[in-house]
């Protein structure tokens, strides 16, 4: 059965790979390889809903290939030229059905929704302070807001307990 793997190669070369794999695949008639996916989608402006202008490579110096594992297989993705290896060494391991769905669809140019991560800060839990100018301190949550993903930290300075006013990224439980 055909799975979906990951193959590093050479950064800006991931074309020339794919073409190289495709002359490979039609020289072949055992079927053990299939699709070659340089994954690339055209991104939109932030600002603006209009469309960029060109694609943009999703994982720069990756392809994916669709075939069966066999070391006959392996050996001739790794023997292609500017083919570093397969994502995982001597014994590559397949995308899920999950993750190379998720892939396909932002490069057909569907809207993929990030899950949001819900993180569950509780008032009066002790929080570590990662970033900003208090990184290295030690808070207390006195108000969480989910809503705008905001934390009220009460943050010792000089002896004195003060607010701040931090992201959830700012933080680390």
């Amino acid at each position: 059965m055909k799975r979906w793997y990951v193959v590093q190669v050479y950064a800006g070369y991931e074309d020339m790979v794919q073409k190289d794999i495709l002359r490979q695949i039609e020289k072949r008639e055992d079927g053990i390889l299939g699709q070659v996916l340089v994954p690339s989608a055209r991104l939109k402006s932030f600002l603006s809903l209009s469309e960029g202008g060109e694609d943009e490579r999703l994982f720069p110096g990756y392809i994916l290939v669709e075939m069966e594992k066999s070391q006959q297989s392996i050996n001739l993705i790794t023997s292609t030229p500017r083919v570093l290896r397969f994502l995982g060494g001597n014994d590559p391991v397949s995308l899920s059905e999950k993750e190379i769905g998720r892939i396909l669809g932002q490069v057909k140019g569907e809207v993929v929704v990030a899950p949001t991560v819900m993180n569950d800060f509780v008032e009066g839990s002790e929080v570590d302070i990662q970033e900003g100018p208090f990184t290295g301190f030690v808070g207390i949550i006195e108000k969480v807001d989910k809503e705008n993903e905001r934390l009220t930290v009460m943050v010792s300075i000089f002896g004195r307990l003060t607010p701040v006013e931090l992201s959830f990224d700012q933080v680390k439980k």
